[in-house]
């Protein structure tokens, strides 16, 4: 499972944009259940989303789909690099923040627990 901050300001249509993500991106309604998304798609066998405390992070949890993984290695690179790239755009409209600024704040987080 993974935290992801929620840029200031944009946290009051968290639960929107989740459910825009979904839509938009991967172009699947998620099933809901006690506030958590849950999705099936590409390489990644379950996409659950929630939003944590005061919508200020998003708290994701994947599942890798070990079918994709036995598939011919070019089907399987295809359809890796598709999972991913929409996953980053995901988290870049869910998060407000470019991939760029992610990792940024992630190794500070990581310098502080040090």
């Amino acid at each position: 499972m993974q935290e992801y901050e929620v840029k200031r300001g944009n946290t009051a249509d968290l639960d929107d944009r989740i459910k825009a993500g979904f839509a938009d991106i991967f172009q699947v309604s998620p099933k809901e259940a006690d506030g958590h998304y849950t999705i099936s798609y590409g390489s990644m066998k379950k996409l659950e989303v929630w939003a944590g405390e005061k919508n200020k992070t998003v708290l994701v949890d994947t599942e890798t789909d070990d079918k994709v993984m036995e598939l011919p290695d070019e089907e399987f690179d295809k359809i890796t690099l598709d999972t991913n790239k929409k996953f980053r755009q995901f988290l870049d409209l869910v998060t407000c923040f470019t991939t760029k600024e992610r990792v940024k704040r992630a190794k500070k987080a990581a310098e502080k627990s040090e």
